[in-house]
């Protein structure tokens, strides 16, 4: 979710010194690794499609009567707020997509900062929605979404702000959180779907509670693994 320095000349570094991470890039632009080397994207594709099916589409008649709105306390706003939290929320999963997807960031840079730019402002606007309604919603998982809602905003600003100071590879660490945190709907999803098709199903507001904290730590620990883990990769450069 970045895109990459430029090269420092060889003649600017003191002589056998490497140069820093946010200055290291791959050495030809044409070693682009094959989309079959990427197997996660369909996966990711396919994952944000089947959530928008389960969790949005039901929203999408505009009736509050119908819609699967949980219990809250007297608060007519509530619901064209979780519709607009919905909404802003569903363009950022869009977005982090293509944000994330290395043939959109290397050859279409256009693109990737265009999309870029959506994703910071969706993420904001429905962050801000969501810690607005979050106190009328039920108690069961409040601290566990606020904190991950608070942590989504900070991460995705500070990402935004290291990408306009040139500081590419703190950009990309803050967005992988970033994004680490806004698929949590999904983990979310999939553990209260399971949990309550268990033959001996788990009661509901043990699973709500789990779908406010699993996922996104979760998340994060898996996006860390990975930073660990490639830490030594050069950073691919855009076209």
């Amino acid at each position: 979710m970045t895109y990459d320095i430029e090269k420092t000349p060889a003649g600017e570094r003191a002589k056998g010194q490497s140069p820093p991470a946010e200055q290291r890039g791959q050495a030809a632009e044409g070693r682009e690794p094959q989309w079959w080397r990427r197997p996660w994207i369909i996966p990711l594709v396919l994952v944000s499609v089947i959530w928008w099916q389960y969790i949005v589409r039901p929203f999408l008649d505009f009736n509050e009567e119908t819609a699967p709105i949980p219990p809250h306390e007297d608060y007519s706003l509530y619901y064209p707020t979780l519709l607009g939290h919905i909404g802003f929320g569903t363009i950022a999963m869009i977005t982090v997509v293509l944000q994330v997807w290395p043939r959109v960031r290397l050859n279409h840079r256009r693109l990737h900062r265009f999309s870029g730019r959506i994703y910071v402002v969706s993420t904001l606007i429905s962050g801000l929605l969501a810690l607005s309604i979050v106190r009328f919603a039920p108690p069961v998982g409040q601290i566990g979404v606020s904190l991950a809602t608070i942590l989504w905003m900070g991460l995705t600003t500070m990402g935004f702000i290291r990408a306009r100071q040139r500081r590419f590879a703190e950009h990309r660490r803050f967005m992988l959180y970033s994004f680490a945190i806004v698929m949590n709907n999904t983990v979310g999803t999939f553990i209260v779907y399971v949990g309550l098709r268990l033959p001996d199903p788990i009661e509901v507001n043990y699973l709500l509670e789990a779908a406010r904290w699993v996922g996104w730590v979760f998340n994060l620990i898996l996006v860390q693994a990975w930073l660990n883990h490639t830490a030594k990769r050069p950073l691919l450069l855009p076209r």
